[in-house]
C-alpha cells in the first residue's frame, strides 16, 4: 500500500546526511525491563469502587489515540491531534534517526515515544532508521492518492496519516521487509505503545496489505495486550466493546480499561485518582484506561 517510500537511492542519501547521536535518558522511563513486558495479565473485573463522575460529549468519540480510521471510519475535523510539529525544526526529537525531508511533520507525543523506541534499538545495535511519511493533511493526501491512485493510497481523510499518530519507517541500508530495522520493529514496537497496523497475518481483517513500515502509536496497555491476543486495531476494538471492562498488568503497572457506548452527551464513571486517559474510537464509543 502507498509505497512510494522506501526507495533504496533516497534512503541511502539521507541515511548519509543524517549524523547519528544517541539520546540520553532521564527520569523514570524503564524501557529495558523487557522481561516483565511478557507477563501480561488479562481478566475480566468490575468497575473501581474509588471513582468518579466525569462528563463527556459525544465528540469524545472522535479523539484520541484509539481511533479507528479505515474505508469505513474516516478522519473527523476534531480527530488530529493538536500537537502537529515540523520535525526538521526539532532536532531534539530527531536523533538517532534520519527524516526523508525537511517538511516531516507529527505529533509531539508519538515523536518522543518514537525517539525512546528508538534509543532502545540502538542498545539492540539496530541504528539505520530513517522515516519517509507522517502526519498528512488532507491536500497532501488527496495529492498522494490522485498520483498513486487506490492501489497504493488512500483517500484524503481515510488514511491514518491524516491523523498525526502514524509513520512510515524504513531503513537507510536496505527494504524494511529485509532489514534489520523491520525485524526489531516487528518483534519490539509494542513495548514503547508502537503496533504494527498492517501484519502479514490480518490483510482480511484490515483490507490492507502487509506493510512492514506503517507503524501507529496506540499507546500501553493497548499496544501490549494486541501483542498478547495477536488483534489487529480492528479485533482489539471489537474485543473491548465485547468484553466492556479489563484488566491488565505491564511491566509492574496495573491497567483498567472500560468501553462506555456514547450516542449523546453522558456522564461516566472514571478513577478518582485522576490516573486516567480517554480516548474515542471512532465508531459508537470511548475507552477510559486508568493506571495506578
Amino acid at each position: 500500500m502507498k509505497k512510494m517510500g522506501f526507495l533504496l537511492f533516497f534512503a541511502l542519501c539521507i541515511g548519509l546526511a543524517v549524523a547519528y547521536i544517541a539520546p540520553t535518558f532521564q527520569g523514570k522511563v524503564e524501557i529495558q525491563e523487557y522481561n516483565q513486558y511478557e507477563k501480561i495479565k488479562l481478566a475480566d473485573i468490575g468497575i473501581p469502587k474509588n471513582t468518579q463522575q466525569k462528563k463527556i460529549s459525544k465528540e469524545q468519540i472522535y479523539q484520541g489515540n484509539l481511533l479507528l480510521v479505515n474505508s469505513e471510519y474516516p478522519v473527523h475535523q476534531k480527530s488530529v491531534k493538536s500537537d502537529i510539529l515540523d520535525l526538521f525544526g526539532h532536532k531534539e526529537l530527531t536523533k538517532g534517526y534520519g527524516i526523508l525531508d525537511s517538511e516531516m511533520k507529527l505529533s509531539e507525543n508519538v515523536a518522543q515515544e518514537f525517539l525512546k523506541m528508538i534509543s532502545a534499538a540502538e542498545k539492540d545495535g539496530v541504528h539505520h532508521f530513517l522515516i519517509n511519511s507522517g502526519y498528512r493533511d488532507l491536500n497532501e493526501q488527496r495529492e498522494i492518492y490522485q498520483k498513486a491512485g487506490p492501489d497504493y493510497a488512500l483517500p484524503a481523510g481515510y488514511s491514518e496519516h491524516n491523523l498525526g499518530l502514524s509513520l512510515d519507517v524504513g531503513s537507510s541500508q536496505m527494504k524494511m521487509s529485509e532489514a534489520p530495522e523491520g525485524k526489531w520493529i516487528e518483534k519490539n514496537a509494542w513495548k514503547y505503545g508502537f503496533i504494527l497496523r498492517y501484519p502479514r497475518d490480518k490483510i482480511d481483517i484490515t483490507g490492507i496489505q502487509y506493510e512492514p513500515w506503517h507503524i501507529r502509536y496506540v499507546g500501553l496497555p493497548h499496544s501490549a495486550i494486541m501483542h498478547k491476543k495477536n488483534f489487529a486495531l480492528e479485533e482489539y476494538l471489537k474485543y473491548l466493546k465485547k468484553e466492556k471492562m479489563a484488566s491488565a498488568i505491564v511491566n509492574g503497572i496495573k491497567y483498567t480499561i472500560s468501553y462506555y457506548f456514547v450516542s449523546e452527551n453522558m456522564t461516566i464513571k472514571v478513577p478518582k485518582n485522576n490516573n486516567y486517559d480517554i480516548s474515542g474510537n471512532n465508531i459508537d464509543g470511548v475507552i477510559v484506561t486508568g493506571y495506578e
